[in-house]
């Protein structure tokens, strides 16, 4: 199969969106089918252009073995809703020349990713162009989750987004989504069922080995013997709700064996860098390279993962997957009902979402029973290998693709 992937985000960026799309990537030209992705210069979650990439017009290169071409795009250093508008607008209009150069390629699918939604549009001329199958594969329900979020408002405006996105997703040979909860959500938006696709994100197990060790970040760190670490590690923006963590930490002072650790970069970065001065034993470091995750994960006692109320079940944090395959609790910020709350439970402890006194006790509670935390740790390893392994994800996926273009369908 010739397959053609859209994208705003793509390796070299660590995190998120851009790890899983490269990894479907070379997955799939390992297993000896043609790959091109179509993306702009890599910037996020920084908002910063990667050294030896520009923004300001197209290029081409191959990485790790797949043709990767690049579009100009207005990055914005600090992003407001508004600057990001801008953003996604300039990107889906310098796709559009790019698209139809790939539409003489003859890709049999062109599968796009949302977020951003915007962007999804020109997948959907190239496909059109050269009579492809397309697939709009969901990560964030990108729509309702800036509105909710606050980011976006108005009754006009979403009206008006609303309808976009239902006319992009019209007429899909496939949608897929990374969870349950965000299916329901696809199918009262008018997705057909049989055009609906599950594809949650995955975890290369065998690069995150249960044996993976956290004694080089301690050591980096500075951290005493017997230290305990509670590890947020991922992106700093609006719908985490991190400010959740520092005031967690700001409740357990009192811990002196208690060291909190961030790690990751983003917009709201500086003000948390603010928010959590003169705290004692509270840790940022930066991004850190692909190679080092395990070990990173490892450097955990326990995993944070907060998240806004108004976030729930808009998006799935891809974060969870590493989480759950390092073998240690969670602690969340999740209500029972939703689909972060159903995969936490049992695996680590569920708190009230942006409720900073419940989230240090349920810290403390793990910290102060390792019985307890290594049972959920252990409980969050399997569930890992059994339903987020990469290379069964991966495998359904491409019979999904190989059905879709078979002859007559």
């Amino acid at each position: 199969m010739r397959i053609l992937l859209h994208s705003t985000y793509y390796a070299p960026e660590l995190t998120a969106i851009a790890k899983y799309n490269a990894e479907m990537m070379r997955w799939l030209q390992s297993r000896g089918h043609e790959v091109r992705v179509l993306s702009t210069a890599p910037h996020f979650p920084a908002w910063k252009v990667h050294d030896g990439y520009t923004a300001a017009w197209y290029s081409h290169s191959v990485e790790d073995g797949v043709p990767v071409w690049r579009c100009p795009a207005f990055i914005p250093r600090r992003p407001s809703g508004l600057q990001r508008l801008v953003q996604i607008a300039t990107l889906t209009l310098s796709s559009v020349p790019a698209m139809i150069r790939q539409a003489f390629w003859r890709p049999d699918v062109v599968i796009g990713v949302e977020p951003p939604l915007l962007c999804f549009a020109a997948a959907r001329l190239g496909a059109l162009l050269c009579g492809a199958k397309v697939w709009l594969h969901v990560q964030d329900l990108e729509v309702d989750a800036a509105f909710d979020l606050g980011i976006l408002r108005g009754r006009r405006a979403r009206q008006l987004a609303l309808g976009v996105e239902r006319l992009l997703m019209a007429g899909c040979a496939r949608v897929s989504t990374i969870s349950g909860r965000m299916a329901e959500r696809l199918l009262a938006k008018g997705v057909a069922p049989e055009r609906l696709f599950m594809m949650p994100n995955w975890v290369n197990l065998a690069a995150m080995p249960a044996s993976a060790s956290g004694a080089a970040f301690r050591a980096e760190l500075g951290l005493p013997p017997g230290s305990k670490v509670a590890l947020y590690a991922g992106n700093m923006a609006a719908k985490q709700g991190l400010e959740t963590v520092v005031e967690a930490a700001r409740l357990l002072t009192r811990r002196q064996d208690l060291h909190f650790v961030m790690v990751g970069d983003g917009v709201g970065r500086p003000r948390l860098v603010e928010l959590a001065q003169g705290l004692p034993r509270f840790h940022f470091l930066p991004i850190q390279p692909a190679e080092r995750l395990p070990d990173l994960l490892a450097l955990a006692d326990v995993h944070l993962l907060p998240q806004r109320r108004a976030a729930a079940d808009l998006v799935m944090p891809s974060k969870l997957t590493g989480m759950l395959a390092s073998g240690r609790p969670t602690v969340a910020g999740a209500e029972p009902e939703t689909e972060l709350g159903r995969v936490v439970e049992g695996r680590g402890l569920r708190v009230t979402p942006e409720d900073p006194a419940a989230m240090a006790g349920a810290l403390e509670r793990l910290i102060d029973d390792p019985a307890l935390a290594a049972e959920l740790g252990a409980a969050a390893r399997r569930y890992a290998v059994e339903t987020l392994d990469m290379e069964a994800v991966l495998l359904r996926l491409e019979q999904e693709l190989q059905t879709l273009v078979r002859p007559g369908r």
